[in-house]
């Protein structure tokens, strides 16, 4: 089963930028994607790769957030958001149940510049996500994957010094990243590459892409149960359209 996931930055600006032929020549089972900054109503006209059912989450605000989940097989059932009306204005979550796991699509809170939702995204969101996913899993193994918003390790950006309070790179979000892996997942891309400058983020100014000056906030994760049937984990940086690329699993 092949599985995508991709950040857009707004999914009608992306589909001027080559995403359905992305979507169609990329032969994926599921495609997720994160930042649509759309309702289902406002791409009615749309006509997506032949195969595909869309399912969205959109956030109650327009144009912000906002998950959706492209499928071939249809999932025996869609839920939207966490269980808790505190945070699920956003649109950031939307889970697709499969025969054998279940599969989250999230776009998890950004800190913000200068670290304005820092609490809310340590504190109440990392927590309550973390919740949401063991409870999950006591029915079947569970595969997340998304914009997270955090870079865990220093291999996983360019300039880990420089960034050490930046939002994404705090050692509270990257100490709740750790302890969620510690509850029973993995990090399926360090599964199979252990290197450094693999990134699925860059920022749009200085030239960064180019120099391949960017973040890794882009991941899919699955629960320990699901490791053996990891068969690859990779990364599309040549894939432009966003300033965030595309990130891919197989389970056998």
């Amino acid at each position: 089963m092949k599985l995508l996931s991709w950040n857009v930055n707004g999914v009608r600006a992306a589909m001027k930028k080559g995403l359905l032929d992305w979507m169609t020549a990329s032969k994926a089972d599921v495609i997720c994607l994160q930042e649509t900054k759309a309702h289902p109503g406002d791409v009615q006209h749309v006509e997506w790769p032949a195969g595909y059912k869309a399912h969205w989450n959109s956030a109650l605000k327009k144009g912000y957030s906002g998950t959706v989940v492209f499928s071939r097989e249809a999932p025996i059932k869609i839920n939207e958001g966490i269980g808790l009306d505190e945070h699920d204005q956003e649109g950031r979550v939307i889970t697709a149940e499969y025969a054998d796991f279940f599969l989250v699509n999230v776009y998890q809170p950004n800190s913000q510049r200068g670290l304005t939702r820092l609490d809310y995204r340590t504190k109440e969101w990392d927590p309550a996500f973390l919740k949401f996913l063991q409870k999950l899993e006591k029915k079947k193994p569970v595969v997340f994957c998304g914009d997270l918003n955090v870079a865990h390790q220093e291999i996983d950006l360019k300039n880990p010094k420089t960034n050490r309070r930046n939002a994404g790179f705090t050692d509270e979000e990257r100490a709740n990243f750790s302890t969620l892996l510690a509850a029973g997942f993995v990090d399926t891309f360090r599964q199979f590459e252990k290197g450094t400058d693999h990134y699925t983020w860059w920022s749009q100014m200085m030239n960064c892409r180019a120099r391949n000056i960017g973040w890794r906030v882009d991941y899919f994760v699955a629960s320990t149960a699901l490791q053996k049937r990891l068969k690859r984990a990779w990364i599309e940086p040549q894939v432009l359209g966003s300033d965030h690329c595309p990130v891919g699993l197989e389970l056998a």
